[in-house]
This record gives C-alpha cells, sequence and structure tokens, in this order.
C-alpha cells in the first residue's frame, strides 16, 4: 500500500486550490463588501439581520423573552440572512458588521442608529439596555458574564473545531476529529459540574449566560446538532440534560429558536418576524401553497 505523502505546509500560504466541504463557496480570505445591497429597515426599534444557527438564536431567545417580560422597546424585525447564498457579504450588511457573520443589530430607538455586532456583545448590550438577565451585584454579575465569555471562547472549537470535522468537512480526518471530540467532550464536563451546583450557569437566576449556552451545548445535549448525541454520549451528562430541558420548555426560548428558521418542520420555521402574531400566521406550513 502506497503511503500518503506528508504535508509540508508552503513558505507563504495562498488559496490556490477548492477547500471543499459544506461552506465552501462563501469561504474567503479577505474581508469586505462583494456586492453592493441596502438592507431592508422595518418599523419597530430594534432591527436584526440573521439566521437561525446557534449564534443567530442567542438573540431571537432574548428579545423574547425580553417581550415576554412586556418590555415593549424590544420589539423588533428579524430579515433572513442566507449565508449560503453570501448575504453577509452585501454592503448593508458590512456596514453593520465588518466582520460579515450572523447576527447584526441596529437599534434605531434613538436620534443616532447604534450598530451592534457579535452575539454576546449584542446580549450584553440588550441586557443593560432593559436592565434584566444580568446581575446587578458584583459577585454573580462576574459569574454571569465570565460564563457568557466562556461561551464565547469556547464555541468555535465546538462548532469550527468539532462539527466541522465531524459533519461537514469532505474528507474524515481521524486526528482532527479525535482532538476536538475530546475537547467537546471537556467542554461538557465542564458544564455538567457547574450545573451539578448550580441550577443555571450563573447561579439560582436565569440570565444572558444561559441564553448564550443553551444553543450550542443545550442544542448539542438535545441531539439538535450534527447528529453527533450518541457519538459524544451527551446523554451521560445528566446535569446538563436537566438544564436544557428546563431551558428548552421556556415558551420564548421555544418563539426564538423558530425565528429566521429555514430547516426543520414547516410548523417550526418563521423566516422573518416582524409582528408577534407572524408564529400563528406566518410559519412555513401556513404559507404553504395548497396542493
Amino acid at each position: 500500500m502506497t503511503e500518503t505523502p506528508a504535508y509540508v505546509p508552503p513558505k507563504v500560504w495562498s488559496p490556490n486550490k477548492e477547500s471543499g466541504g459544506r461552506f465552501a463557496n462563501i469561504n474567503r480570505p479577505v474581508a469586505g463588501p462583494t456586492h453592493d445591497k441596502d438592507l431592508p429597515v422595518g418599523k419597530h426599534p430594534l432591527q436584526l439581520y440573521s439566521l437561525a444557527t446557534p449564534n443567530g438564536v442567542k438573540v431571537t431567545i432574548m428579545l423574547e423573552e425580553l417581550l415576554a417580560l412586556g418590555h415593549q422597546g424590544a420589539e423588533y424585525d428579524a430579515w433572513l440572512i442566507k449565508i449560503g447564498d453570501g448575504d453577509q457579504f452585501g454592503s448593508g450588511f458590512v456596514a453593520v458588521n465588518p466582520n460579515s457573520k450572523i447576527p447584526a443589530l441596529m437599534d434605531r430607538s434613538g436620534p443616532t442608529p447604534v450598530r451592534v455586532f457579535e452575539s454576546g456583545a449584542i446580549l450584553l448590550y440588550l441586557a443593560e439596555k432593559f436592565g434584566v438577565f444580568l446581575p446587578t451585584d458584583g459577585a454573580a454579575r462576574a459569574e454571569c458574564l465570565s460564563w457568557l465569555f466562556w461561551q464565547m471562547g469556547s464555541a468555535p472549537y465546538l462548532g469550527g473545531g468539532f462539527g466541522h470535522f465531524y459533519a461537514y468537512a469532505p474528507t474524515k480526518i481521524e486526528y482532527a476529529i479525535d482532538r476536538f471530540s475530546m475537547e467537546a467532550k471537556r467542554q461538557l464536563d465542564v458544564l455538567d459540574r457547574r450545573l451539578a451546583e448550580s441550577p443555571y450557569l450563573g447561579g439560582d437566576e436565569y440570565t444572558i449566560a444561559d441564553i448564550a449556552v443553551f444553543p450550542w451545548y443545550g442544542g448539542l445535549a438535545k441531539g439538535w446538532l450534527y447528529d453527533a448525541a450518541e457519538f459524544l454520549d451527551v446523554a451521560s451528562y445528566r446535569h446538563l440534560q436537566r438544564w436544557a430541558d428546563t431551558i428548552a420548555a421556556r415558551p420564548a426560548v421555544q418563539r426564538g429558536r423558530m425565528v429566521n428558521r429555514v430547516f426543520g418542520e414547516p410548523s417550526s420555521q418563521l423566516h422573518e418576524r416582524h409582528d408577534a402574531a407572524d408564529f400563528e400566521t406566518k410559519t412555513q406550513d401556513k404559507l404553504a401553497p395548497a396542493t
């Protein structure tokens, strides 16, 4: 059997061949817009441009939780950004998020619009704007923010690391899958140990830390990500499972998971959200043409 020669990195790397994989058509080594396209603007104070990936779902859950508490200033329009089609590289989107990643938020409630990008920054911005889901006590606030930033630093290993090589890479590479499976399970154990001593990540109260972590690690625990629940033995993390079940049962979380969703059961897909009534009238099962 002929052995494959070891890869020797060039002195200067350049993207001179197809990368392959699910997202090859949108991968590129430069920033900035690829085309001119203005973003739509709706009637509400908050304009969200997103897709129901785990990062996008964080923000729609937060907004639905705010509305459930009666914060009418949190009314929002959620516009669909199809990242597979390259919508995130339109000039209007890049003006809101120069990093060309969803989600991106424009707050038009004041005299000067405010842009906010990166999902953790958006959660923190909204929590401070409305005064909820973020403790004010020094120790409790520090704990909440520590878990929020833990998610920001950890999820790339789960998504871009484990998720990519296990589910999306064109070639299954044993070393890469082993490396990131090890890290994914370590992270699950970190969460399980914390949730063995506390009902929520920040302590006794539900906070933006839970909202940030749930779409990634709660989704993994519930079997929603990468078809990897058995592979990673997620059922064995019983404290994480209890926490995930508790959060998944919240009505605002259930609504938030539907917004900008373009996969799954038609009844779970609300491609755009412009009014609370849209959950009852504009899901894909209700918009599907009669046959």
